[in-house]
């Protein structure tokens, strides 16, 4: 234990029932984790990636850790911005103690104890220590990706995984015989979805390099989706997965569902209520076709993550310059 020998979580933490005790201990317990949705970045596992520091894990992606902070006005720059990541973790543990009764509290300290042997309430006060103990701790060999996935009995885990990814790392874990968790990509057509976002031409293009087929009409982009579908089911998907900010339903023909497609291709604003009709049609498609496969259809509805419109902006401004820079296609200079 890292400071005192008393903790407020223990054995029964959240168990407020003699029957929840029984149900947990003597049978949830040691089942295996059987885990059909996660955003842990397949190549991740399959590198077996070690952290240097905790904010790596906690922060550089948890929009809902980013939005507790916002709320409680933590300037921008500690959350995504510029700020060191102990700078950022210091800033998060600040907020903790203001989270009880959110389940980031208990993700928080639930993380802290099972790995890191950490028994203390996390705030500004103890912040420094905890850094200092949990940090050196990721720097063994129990705490990479890898070694996380198996210590947490997990036996089958799905990534989260757009159309038009090429599967690698799932191909090569396919055949890593020294990873016995199986590791399965889950199909998230979101972008297919978003036809009012300014990015959805150039995501169309993108979706018919990955298919090898010119997407000019509703048809195309079916077919294209189609193909996708079959090169994931090959790799051993068996689930789409969708976010969406509430279930859309706009009766919508074929054709003017083709009509509001073309208009989004041609570059012209698709009003609110065609979005919606478009979304309609094409969510049903989807569904038919996972049936077809026989896949599970996972709907995620109203999870509000990146709802900070500029700085999302901004971040995919970034992250694309470096993808750029990583190809060699920009000088690292215009990278700042």
């Amino acid at each position: 234990m890292l400071i005192s020998k008393d903790t407020f979580i223990d054995d029964h933490f959240l168990l407020n029932s003699d029957a929840a005790k029984q149900l947990y201990h003597d049978y949830a317990k040691e089942m295996p984790i059987i885990d059909y949705h996660c955003h842990v970045p397949p190549n991740e596992i399959e590198q077996n990636r070690k952290y240097e520091n905790i904010s790596e894990i906690w922060l550089h992606g948890d929009h809902y850790k980013w939005r507790a902070m916002r709320m409680l006005g933590v300037d921008e720059s500690y959350i995504t911005g510029d700020k060191s990541d102990k700078e950022k973790f210091m800033k998060w543990a600040a907020c903790v103690p203001k989270t009880i009764g959110n389940p980031l509290f208990h993700w928080t300290h639930l993380e802290l104890k099972r790995y890191f042997d950490v028994n203390d309430m996390l705030s500004e006060t103890n912040a420094e220590k905890i850094w200092d103990k949990v940090n050196a701790d990721l720097q063994g060999a129990d705490l990479t990706t890898r070694r996380i996935i198996e210590k947490s009995n997990v036996e089958l885990i799905c990534t989260t995984d757009d159309p038009i990814d090429s599967l690698a790392s799932h191909k090569r874990l396919s055949h890593d015989k020294e990873f016995e968790v199986a590791v399965l990509p889950a199909f998230r057509p979101d972008k297919v979805l978003q036809i009012s976002s300014p990015a959805f031409q150039e995501y169309v293009q993108l979706l018919s390099e990955a298919s090898n087929a010119r997407i000019e009409h509703l048809d195309d982009l079916i077919m294209s989706l189609e193909k996708r579908m079959t090169y994931f089911h090959e790799h051993g998907c068996r689930l789409s997965d969708h976010g969406i900010y509430g279930i859309p339903f706009s009766p919508c023909s074929k054709e003017e569902a083709t009509r509001i497609f073309l208009k989004a291709l041609n570059g012209e604003q698709v009003s609110m209520i065609d979005e919606e009709k478009y979304q309609t049609f094409v969510l049903r498609v989807l569904g038919q076709m996972y049936h077809d496969h026989n896949w599970t259809m996972q709907l995620h509805i109203s999870a509000m993550r990146n709802n900070n419109s500029k700085w999302f902006e901004v971040l995919g401004l970034i992250q694309a310059l470096t993808q750029l820079v990583t190809s060699r296609l920009l000088p690292s200079s215009m990278v700042s």
